[in-house]
Formats: structure tokens, C-alpha cells, sequence
């Protein structure tokens, strides 16, 4: 029997840690399975204790073989967290012929990447929006068509060294090789956006549990991306607070009896809590929707004034997607609906199917949910793009390379090898 390639999306979150083996096979995804462990080294998507990372990836990993028959020695890893910074680059080269070739595309996205870059940070995209041609925008691909002059604007994803450095450690000590590190939200709108949606204009917002990664896609390309420090652990913590339960009980509490609209809670249901002395009290479940509601009205100001900075240049969007495992709350969809005067559904990931047969376990092991939306999203960024990129725990002599090279490229020593949607950057000093 024929097997195709083999490929695993490992999402390191701050809640949980989870592990997607997938086979590509003649243009089609069949997920072959998944392991989860709980993590406990993460803080806000950034690793703060690289032992108990390294321990929930080995648990994550060992249970995605087992389940999937294979071996696994190499992932695409979804990387988050507020040191993520996006910005926008621009730049133009002549055509050397009658028409434009890929090296005259390679050359433009050059021209666009050499900017300045501190030495502390990492750059993990490189990603072209819109080409130009002659004055004449948007553009999507110029190869093969005519002109003199070829512009283009790309969006650049950096991150911060030492959390990039941290993260590759972590799966390197956990006997993994890093294939491409992807932005999140990047990763999560390839399982749930449609290319409708990515041409209309639509705000990709994945809740995790220590952030909120925001992703604006316009005209088919990614326009924005910003890292929220707010996710759904802070509204574990406001309930843990306020019935003075542990952790663990806040967080089935919330699961199964919260809402993020009181309105809608019936004012007569009751349900049943257990607090830290093992005493089982009822309360109105009311009294949940009273305290996280005004955590989840923070979080929603905080994505309109993300959105509105961007539709302040660009064209307005035509609706919200959300998704991650907080995107369940109850009632959260509508009340962002209700801030942002847009359009808002759930994204589930599509375009998948199943061999691997998940356990019950009330249904949090349905692929088809928002919490798995990354590591879904890392296998089809990883069947799409090919990624030849190798990443390893010494960035900085990384980085040092690349400084070489770029001093290369200055004076026409070598050439820059562009494959796929994102390119590693050369770094200006």
C-alpha cells in the first residue's frame, strides 16, 4: 500500500499542548491522530519553565504515536505570545527582460526584506500582500506578464530571540526537529477562513488560554496580526477569585455553566460547586455570567480597538471568525457581535478527514472544534508550502549567518532562494 508524507502540527499553548500527525496523500489530509497533554511551562504563549515543557511535549508527542502508528521525529510548531510583532515593507526592482520572471518576483521580495531588524529579535515570516507592475496595483502573481518596474508590499512577523530560542529548545530536548515555526493565527485561519472570506475582508480572532491572536486578511492576503495578553485562563482565574474555588473546579465550572452575556442566563438555575474544603454548595448560575462578563467586555474593546487602528488605513471588513478553545464560551460570539457591528460566526477546521477515531470524552476530542484549530492549521501550512527551513536551538549563530549573507547579497556574492509563502528574512545592522 502506498503512504504519503507523513506530517505533524504541534501546537505548544499556554492550557494545553497538542499533537496532530496527518498523511498527504494525492492532494488530500487524512488525520492519522492527535495526543494532548496539560501544559504548565507557558505563561501568556511564552515558555517560562522549559522542563515542564519539555515533559507535556514528550507526553503530547508519545500519545500522537501511539494513536497514529508512526514515529514522529519532525512537527511544525505554532509560536504566540505579545513579543510577536507585525509590520509592513515595500519594495520595487526593474525588470530585466520583456516580462517578469520568479527571479525578478525573488528580487522584489529582496528589496522589501532588507530593513532593519534588532539583533534580539527573530524574524518568522516574511509574507507578499500585493505586487505592482507599472503603477498598476493589485496584483496577486506577476510572473509572465509585462513591464518595466515590479513593486511589491509584504508583511513582516518578527519575534522575540529568546522566546523563539526557548521554544526550539524545548522540542530539540524533547528529540524533535523544528521543520517552521508559524505564527499562530496564521496557521489558524489556513483551517477555518475561506477564501471568501480572506477576499472580503475578515478578522481571524483565536482565544486561546494565555492570549488572543488576532489575524486581518483583505483582497485574499494578510494585512495585520497582533497578540492580545488576554485569553481564556483570565476568565478561569475571575471565577476561581470570586467563589473562592480551586483552579481546576473554576475551570469545569466555567466550561459547563458559563456565559458571557447574563441576559441570558435563566435567573433560576442553579448549579452545583465544589470549593477547596470539598464541600459541594449550590449558587444561581447567574453568578458566573455576573463575573466574567466584564472580562469578556474588556477582551472584546480590546479587539475593536486592534481592528479599528487597521480599518483606519484599509477598507472595513465584512465580518469576524472566532476561534481557539475560549471561542466556546457561551454567548461570546454575540456579545463580540454586538461591539464590533460585524458579522461573527465559530471556525471550525474543514477540510480534513478522519481516519484516526478520537475516544469519548465529552467531545473535546472532536477534530471538528475550535480548539484544534492551530494544530490543523499547522499540517495544512505544512502540505501547502514545503518548507525546506530547518530551525535550531542556536539562533544567534543563525542570526550571525544571516548578517553574513546579507553583507553577501550586498555585494552580489549570492543570491536568496525564496520557496514558497514565507521566507526567512536577511537581517541589516
Amino acid at each position: 500500500m502506498r503512504r504519503g508524507n507523513i506530517i505533524t502540527g504541534l501546537d505548544v499553548g499556554t492550557t494545553k499542548i497538542c499533537a496532530l500527525v496527518a498523511e498527504v496523500l494525492d492532494n488530500k489530509i487524512n488525520i492519522l491522530g492527535m495526543g494532548s497533554a496539560p501544559s504548565t511551562g507557558l505563561r501568556k504563549g511564552v515558555v517560562i519553565n522549559i522542563e515542564s515543557t519539555v515533559d507535556s511535549i514528550k507526553k503530547a508527542v508519545a500519545m500522537a504515536e501511539t494513536t497514529a502508528g508512526v514515529e514522529i521525529r519532525s512537527v511544525y510548531v505554532g509560536i504566540a505570545g505579545r513579543h510577536i510583532k507585525g509590520f509592513e515593507s515595500y519594495g520595487a526592482v526593474g525588470i530585466r527582460g520583456k516580462e517578469v520572471r520568479p527571479q525578478d518576483v525573488e528580487r522584489a521580495i529582496d528589496s522589501a526584506s532588507v530593513v532593519y531588524v534588532p539583533l534580539d529579535r527573530e524574524v518568522l515570516h516574511v509574507i507578499p500582500t500585493e505586487f505592482m507592475l507599472d503603477g498598476q496595483d493589485g496584483i496577486k502573481d506577476p510572473v509572465g506578464m509585462s513591464g518595466v518596474r515590479l513593486e511589491v508590499k509584504v508583511h513582516i512577523v518578527t519575534g522575540a530571540v529568546s522566546s523563539v530560542q526557548n521554544l526550539l529548545k524545548c522540542c530539540e530536548r524533547a528529540g524533535l526537529e523544528v521543520i517552521d515555526i508559524v505564527l499562530e493565527p496564521i496557521a489558524s485561519a489556513e483551517a477555518v477562513l475561506t477564501d471568501d472570506e480572506k477576499d472580503l475582508g475578515v478578522a481571524l480572532i483565536d482565544i486561546g488560554g494565555g492570549t488572543t491572536d488576532i489575524a486581518i486578511y483583505r483582497d485574499g492576503s494578510l494585512r495585520h496580526t497582533a497578540v492580545l495578553a488576554l485569553g481564556g485562563n483570565h476568565f478561569t482565574s475571575d471565577i476561581g477569585i470570586g467563589l473562592r474555588i480551586p483552579v481546576l473546579e473554576a475551570e469545569r465550572v466555567k466550561k459547563k455553566y458559563g456565559c458571557a452575556i447574563t441576559s441570558m442566563v435563566d435567573g433560576t438555575a442553579e448549579m452545583d460547586v465544589t470549593g477547596a474544603d470539598k464541600q459541594v454548595r449550590k449558587i444561581p448560575r447567574k453568578y458566573i455570567a455576573e463575573i466574567i462578563q466584564p472580562r469578556c467586555e474588556e477582551l472584546t474593546e480590546l479587539i475593536k480597538r486592534e481592528i479599528e487602528s487597521v480599518s483606519a488605513k484599509e477598507l472595513g471588513l465584512s465580518g469576524a471568525v472566532l476561534t481557539g478553545g475560549a471561542s466556546l464560551l457561551e454567548g461570546l460570539d454575540r456579545l463580540v457581535e454586538a461591539d464590533l457591528g460585524l458579522s461573527v460566526r465559530i471556525g471550525m477546521p474543514e477540510g480534513i478527514r478522519a481516519n484516526y477515531i478520537p475516544p469519548a470524552s465529552g467531545g473535546e476530542n472532536n477534530l471538528n472544534n475550535p480548539m484544534y484549530s492551530t494544530g490543523i492549521g499547522l499540517i495544512l501550512h505544512g502540505s501547502m508550502n514545503g518548507s525546506e527551513r530547518v530551525f535550531y536551538g542556536d539562533l544567534f549563530n543563525g542570526i550571525f549567518d544571516r548578517m553574513k549573507e546579507w553583507v553577501g547579497n550586498l555585494f552580489g556574492v549570492n543570491g536568496h532562494d525564496l520557496r514558497g509563502k514565507t521566507v526567512t528574512m536577511k537581517q541589516r545592522v
